[in-house]
């Protein structure tokens, strides 16, 4: 089995509204962390709903560890740790009441493993929720989280709002996870700086659409932006394009072959290209 998480043409439709996910097709390996980006309202948090049967689909299949979870499949949701971007838990808790809650939700929770995780994040256990920090409260959501030993981690914009260095410490935890095979995680966001250090893999969503998916490694090793003048845009054969965009005197063009661009474009200025480039130029532009 290759993939811990497989979507196939899932759409859904909010009839009160314009928004609907159309086709959303992506895979995520065993081992992989995949990065989801798109910006506010593109339709992340209702993909992951659907994931974990929460939104109700329309058409299309979402299988996970290689089957199809239905309400009733608790023994799949053991494998499973969610965070969400905001509150995850009543915050009249504290860490210690969360850890004999979840105890009672989870087969395999972990207390010891959550108590370790408190001390190397530096959480009280006693007091309650609603002093945390937002960044500490994302903490221990993330704890949480790992507690149970899951297999596959979905990560709804978890590091979003936190400062540099709690995120970098998100990222290694993160990394550790991975670091066992038939592990994966999912993780949604629009700092994409965070998914250019982490992720394997970047699925990049818009309007409901999946406008691209491509590994890492690509993005960055062959994707590059032609910098070019009106003439030297009207030499550039359409074939090689993915999208280009008028940017005052010059138009920049996105090409997935830098090497190949090079040689046959010699006097274009050729740069690398980060992620969230590549992301505007995808949503903002023009198709040859």
């Amino acid at each position: 089995m290759e993939n811990i998480l497989e979507l196939q043409s899932v759409c859904k439709k909010f009839p009160k509204s314009d928004f609907s996910l159309d086709n959303i097709t992506f895979s995520l390996p065993y081992g992989a962390i995949l990065g989801f980006v798109g910006e506010n309202g593109a339709g992340k948090t209702t993909t992951i709903g659907c994931i974990l049967n929460t939104i109700s689909k329309d058409s299309g299949t979402i299988k996970l560890f290689g089957r199809a979870m239905l309400d009733q499949d608790t023994g799949l949701r053991e494998k499973i740790g969610v965070v969400y971007d905001g509150d995850n838990f009543p915050n009249y808790w504290t860490a210690g009441q969360l850890s004999q809650i979840m105890d009672g939700f989870y087969k395999q929770w972990d207390p010891s493993l959550f108590m370790k995780y408190l001390e190397e994040f530096r959480l009280p256990a006693r007091q309650k929720i609603k002093h945390f920090s937002r960044g500490m409260a994302m903490k221990l959501a993330i704890a949480a989280a790992l507690s149970h030993h899951p297999q596959l981690l979905i990560l709804d914009e978890a590091t979003s709002g936190l400062d540099p260095a709690l995120r970098e410490e998100m990222l290694d935890v993160f990394l550790d996870f991975v670091q066992e095979e038939n592990h994966s995680i999912l993780l949604s966001s629009h700092i994409t700086s965070d998914l250019e250090k982490i992720a394997d893999y970047i699925a990049f969503i818009h309007n409901g659409k999946l406008i691209k998916m491509v590994s890492k490694n690509e993005l960055v090793y062959h994707y590059a932006v032609m910098r070019c003048k009106e003439s030297q845009f009207l030499e550039i054969d359409a074939d090689d394009m993915i999208t280009w965009r008028r940017r005052d005197y010059q138009i920049d063009v996105l090409v997935s072959d830098r090497k190949e661009a090079q040689r046959k474009y010699k006097n274009v200025v050729i740069d690398h290209v980060s992620v969230d480039e590549i992301f505007l130029m995808l949503v903002k532009g023009e198709r040859p």
